[in-house]
């Protein structure tokens, strides 16, 4: 397994095939977070958009646990005066700064909190083990959600969903968090949700042409952007632009001869 540091890395990062594998690494600590796995997991999210080999990401977390989320003694000081500096070639961890053109699935089990529960939403598919509890706690430690929850949380389960679990700091559990859609899938026992993740990575980028998705995200996030409009005017252009691919007569063509399409992403 490869890493973004070779001396102790916080975050592990390997290649399968198109999906990149991004794994939260201070297992001992609950994979709380540091200044150095912020660092490395914002190198890691700019490696899976910058690298045109790469077609869907994967973020985990190693050990029990997915993360008890911020280090406080670790980040305080770059917690109190707002300076979470992205470092050159990385992109911000919690996925805020504009779009991404490369789906992110994320696995949780174990502790997923506060800023754990913003990883979950800056991804595009959840999926949980029935043992992952839940806390958006900030408001218990004097502070409030900062790394997207306080526009996430309500878009994705609804104001008074979001609203019940940010202002109270309880914990809910994996059932909850899949009622009000913070999560799309709970795993049944003895299922693991970061081989599900995995799955559900490897479905995109085997059988998905990467092209076609890149298009339909982008579609989705230009309406939450900007509107339907925006998007509606863009549907026609995408459409033409994509059947002008390899891809797509690829796609056509194994339809014909009643086989898995190999795509490539040209």
């Amino acid at each position: 397994m490869s890493s973004t540091s070779a001396n102790a890395a916080t975050i592990t990062v390997e290649r399968d095939g198109h999906v990149l594998l991004m794994g939260l690494n201070r297992p001992a600590k609950r994979n709380a977070f540091t200044r150095q796995m912020i660092s490395e997991l914002s190198m890691a999210y700019g490696l899976l958009e910058s690298d045109e080999d790469l077609w869907c990401g994967v973020l985990f977390g190693h050990g029990d646990h997915f993360t008890g989320g911020l280090d406080m003694i670790d980040v305080g000081t770059e917690l109190a005066s707002g300076d979470f500096d992205v470092p050159e070639g990385g992109r911000d961890p919690w996925r805020r700064d504009g779009t991404w053109s490369k789906p992110l699935v994320a696995a949780a089990q174990g502790w997923v909190m506060t800023a754990g529960i913003e990883l979950l939403l800056a991804a595009d598919i959840r999926v949980a083990a029935q043992d992952a509890r839940f806390s958006q706690l900030e408001v218990r430690r004097g502070i409030y959600p900062f790394g997207g929850a306080t526009f996430r949380f309500p878009r994705e389960a609804g104001w008074g969903n979001a609203m019940r679990w940010i202002l109270t700091g309880e914990e809910f559990d994996a059932a909850e968090a899949h009622r009000i859609g913070l999560i799309q899938e709970v795993l049944p026992d003895g299922a693991t949700a970061i081989e599900r993740a995995k799955q559900i990575g490897r479905v995109i980028s085997e059988r998905s042409a990467p092209l076609a998705v890149r298009a339909a995200l982008a579609s989705a996030q230009r309406v939450r952007e900007l509107g339907d409009a925006e998007a509606v005017a863009q549907l026609r252009p995408d459409i033409a632009r994509l059947f002008s691919t390899a891809d797509a007569v690829e796609g056509v063509r194994s339809f014909v001869e009643r086989r898995d399409a190999v795509f490539t992403g040209r």
